[in-house]
């Protein structure tokens, strides 16, 4: 038993001389009679003999006892029914094999030896084979017995003579493109069938009937050609041919609409996932299936099946329940539409996380303004706690004047503070007369280290109080802030009488340059202000139609100003 089996792997090793060997079995099998036990032992040695050149099942495999009781099956019916229309079906299966093998071949000379296979296949089979079934002298022609008896053979010598590579001398080197075996099985078929059906009808020689067939195949191939390809005004049929490989006659394409239109319907990602699965159940062998994605999101749609496949993914894991067994294309095909509903399914998941940043982002530039609100309203309670608390009792005719005027201006800005928390989206507040304004600000800074320059706005100039009064409190604590790290810091803030624009300047250390490119860009990080809240100072000021921007940044002269943009004029 292992001799054979050390014959068998070494026969495996070395497909050409397989090959070859075969041929020359199948060769003795012809030029034997049928009827003799000769020719069928030859015919059986070379089934063996396929069974190791085969590339379908490897040579290596221990088969059960189901697959020796179908070779057992096969091979018995085999040498039942042994005759010359058996030899006809095993050399034109053969053909289509060795066919099948030429199209994944790229070294020339082993293209010639399959070649060359062939031609030995078809010669067999029209000049021995099927000569013997048509019955006849008159009707076949000149025999051609002892021509191919002696004279195939050198078919087989040149075989062993052509240089091979070692890559296509080794077991499963050479694969077989079943749909050209297929294709050259029928068109095989269709020459023997077809030369004898003009024989039957036309009454012609077997010649002549070989011709005719062949010349009615070369023009219907070249019809085809010619219609094949697509040219102006014509659309051809490799279109219509590719369309149908691609969607295998199932109404794939009318699940993909259905999964873009839920896509644009449906904005909650676990619906919209349920919903196009469930979709699946119209496709032909889906029963159900189940999903499930990040953990504990789960689903499922149908029912269950003997036969389920699961495809992976991630975030989603689909399996599906079918009715039958899925070959490797409609795997291919469902693992397709399973990564389709994933993409989207990612799709909608960042979507809603973009949903929820923009949210939080919201929150937090709301929340940083009113911080910044806040936190200057306590500075103006401060200031009026400190004179307060330093006034001798002959300034109290002067405490309560004060008092009477900045209580109801912190009241009116807490009030708005609370309005813009309550409608974030909402930034519009009054409008005050530029010298009512200019006055209170006067007297909020009043024995501080603010001064205000001796100007006189014009009686009726208007100007935003929310916008004007958030951008100086950001400014002017700011300076502040920088005092307490400098000696000597003082403010000095210009109004222009017609209030289109607002200086604050201080005499303190320039502003660093790593942070000068994003100021009043994006947030900046700082120890002493010049943060967030010139960010958000103006982003308010260019809502309100007015632009924030550094003037100046020198030692001893850093200058913000808040300047109205002019309206764009029609050209």
């Amino acid at each position: 038993m292992s001799v054979l089996r050390r014959l068998g792997m070494s026969l495996r090793q070395r497909q050409r001389w397989l090959l070859i060997a075969l041929l020359g079995l199948l060769h003795l099998a012809l030029v034997a009679d049928p009827s003799t036990r000769f020719g069928l032992l030859c015919w059986l040695v070379d089934v063996g003999l396929f069974i190791l050149w085969q590339p379908f099942v490897y040579a290596e495999r221990q088969i059960d006892f189901s697959g020796l009781a179908v070779i057992t099956v096969v091979i018995g019916c085999g040498a039942a029914w042994y005759g010359w229309w058996l030899l006809i079906t095993w050399v034109i299966l053969l053909a289509a094999l060795v066919g099948g093998r030429v199209m994944f071949t790229d070294h020339r000379p082993t293209r010639i030896f399959y070649l060359i296979a062939f031609a030995y296949l078809l010669a067999a089979l029209l000049f021995w084979l099927v000569p013997k079934v048509v019955g006849g002298p008159a009707l076949v022609g000149p025999a051609l017995d002892r021509e191919f008896a002696w004279g195939m053979p050198l078919f087989l010598v040149i075989m062993m003579l052509l240089p091979l590579s070692r890559e296509s001398d080794r077991p499963g080197s050479a694969m077989v493109d079943l749909f050209y075996s297929l294709l050259i099985f029928l068109l095989v078929a269709v020459l023997v069938l077809g030369s004898l059906a003009f024989m039957l009808l036309r009454q012609s020689s077997y010649l002549e009937a070989v011709i005719d067939t062949l010349i009615a195949m070369a023009a219907l191939l070249l019809l085809i050609g010619w219609t094949w390809n697509t040219r102006p005004g014509f659309t051809g049929i490799d279109v219509f041919f590719s369309r149908y490989l691609l969607t295998i006659g199932l109404p794939f394409e009318k699940w993909l609409h259905r999964l873009t239109t839920l896509a644009a319907d449906e904005s909650d990602p676990e619906r919209f996932l349920s919903q196009a699965l469930a979709e699946m159940l119209d496709l032909p062998w889906v029963d159900g299936g189940s999903w499930s994605s990040g953990g504990a999101r789960t689903g499922s749609f149908g029912q269950e099946s003997r036969f389920c496949h699961t495809f992976p993914g991630q975030p989603l894991r689909l399996t599906l329940h079918t009715r039958h067994k899925l070959s490797p294309a409609l795997i291919w095909h469902f693992h397709l539409l399973a990564q389709l509903a994933n993409e989207h399914y990612i799709a909608k998941l960042r979507a809603r996380e973009l949903q929820q940043v923009s949210y939080l982002r919201a929150i937090h530039e709301t929340g940083a303004r009113l911080t910044h609100d806040v936190k200057n309203l306590l500075q103006s309670l401060n200031n009026l706690c400190y004179l307060a608390q330093t006034m001798s009792g002959k300034d109290d005719g002067r405490l309560e004047p004060l008092l009477r005027r900045q209580l109801p201006q912190i009241t009116q800005r807490l009030q708005h503070t609370l309005d813009k928390l309550q409608k974030p989206q909402s930034e519009a507040g009054g409008v005050l007369p530029a010298a009512m304004w200019w006055r209170i600000q006067q007297q909020r800074y009043v024995d501080s280290a603010v001064s205000f320059a001796d100007v006189d706005p014009d009686p009726d100039a208007l100007l935003p109080t929310a916008l004007f009064d958030g951008v100086t409190d950001n400014l002017i604590q700011n300076a502040l802030l920088k005092g307490q790290s400098e000696n000597g810091v003082k403010v000095h803030v210009v109004l222009a009488t017609d209030a289109s624009l607002l200086s604050v300047c201080d005499n303190g250390s320039a502003i660093r340059d790593d942070i000068l490119g994003e100021l009043l860009q994006t947030p900046v990080a700082s120890e002493s202000g010049l943060g967030i809240g010139l960010y958000h100072a103006a982003q308010q000021a260019a809502s309100a139609g007015y632009e924030l921007r550094l003037a100046s940044n020198v030692p001893g002269r850093v200058c913000f100003e808040l300047v109205r943009r002019e309206p764009a004029t029609a050209a």
